[in-house]
């Protein structure tokens, strides 16, 4: 079956965001949802995720479901604001307790967030089906970005989340905590098994030079143009083109932020009794050293 998809750009995080609906039954599920976040002033705002709820009530659409690709480093959920707005269940994959487990630990947040994934209404374990209306859907873990990357696969439409890019953007990064280049060329194998018509939809595009957005893939285009998958690339050449190109990566402007809010499952940290709430930022812990003595 082809659900319907209307796609929301990001642009501040190159994100996508999509609204997936069944036409007959009117029942839909918002993928990914941007909250808006200033670091430079530490203000969140509302105005992307707004959108796409104006959009599901100008179609008049029940939200059923609420689905996290993982628990993203470059952009803070706006999936608390969405649910609030219109209900439906928030889910992620089960995965979402070992990320949980290893920033828990990052951000000293021992006794503040549960590594158990409580802060979800729903945690989907590796080939899990599910609805959207009258639509079958099933989950594929695909960890390799993260431990608890997931591929949702709704009618003829796979949502590969990091796990893939437009073929001229390649794949995602594996040097975050729990990355592993291995697990992530097996997980793409996964997907390019997928039936040849699948349609695929990136979780972000970054436009490389310059280009125009765009967000739909087949499995055909990314065997043929993607960089680091075309000629059936071998593990070991993924593994060692991957590597050499996270080497020269910095870290994602929203990481630290981010991921603090993510595994709260968008939720923002508790206000203090000031009235005002705090993220905390580990010194010297994440990303490359800057070098020099102290």
């Amino acid at each position: 079956m082809r659900p319907e998809i209307k796609a929301f750009f990001h642009k501040p995080t190159w994100t996508m965001t999509y609204v997936i609906a069944d036409p007959a039954t009117k029942r839909a599920a918002v993928i990914d949802p941007a909250l808006d976040y200033d670091p430079a002033s530490g203000r969140t705002g509302t105005q992307a995720v707004d959108e796409v709820i104006a959009w599901l009530r100008a179609q008049q659409l029940t939200l059923d479901w609420i689905l996290e690709t993982h628990a993203h480093a470059d952009h803070l959920s706006g999936a608390q604001r969405l649910k609030r707005a219109l209900g439906g269940k928030l889910a992620i994959g089960e995965g979402i307790r070992s990320v949980q487990r290893t920033f828990v630990e990052v951000f000293g947040l021992q006794g503040e967030v549960a590594a158990d994934g409580s802060q979800f209404d729903h945690l989907f374990r590796d080939g899990e089906g599910f609805k959207v209306g009258g639509i079958e859907a099933r989950v594929l873990h695909t960890p390799g970005h993260t431990d608890d990357s997931l591929t949702y696969v709704i009618g003829d439409a796979a949502f590969v989340g990091d796990t893939m890019f437009m073929p001229d953007g390649g794949t995602a990064r594996c040097d975050f905590p729990g990355g592993d280049a291995r697990k992530l060329y097996r997980s793409i194998q996964r997907i390019l098994a997928l039936p040849a018509e699948t349609r695929l939809f990136m979780c972000h595009d970054y436009q490389p030079g310059g280009r125009e957005l765009r967000y739909e893939s087949t499995i055909a285009a990314q065997r043929a143009e993607n960089g680091y998958l075309k000629g059936d690339a071998s593990e070991e050449q993924f593994v060692t083109m991957r590597l050499a190109r996270d080497a020269t990566l910095g870290m994602p402007t929203l990481i630290l932020p981010a991921i603090q809010v993510n595994i709260r499952a968008g939720h923002l940290p508790a206000k203090g009794g000031n009235g005002i709430a705090y993220l905390k930022i580990p010194l010297d812990h994440v990303g490359k050293p800057l070098g020099g003595g102290k």
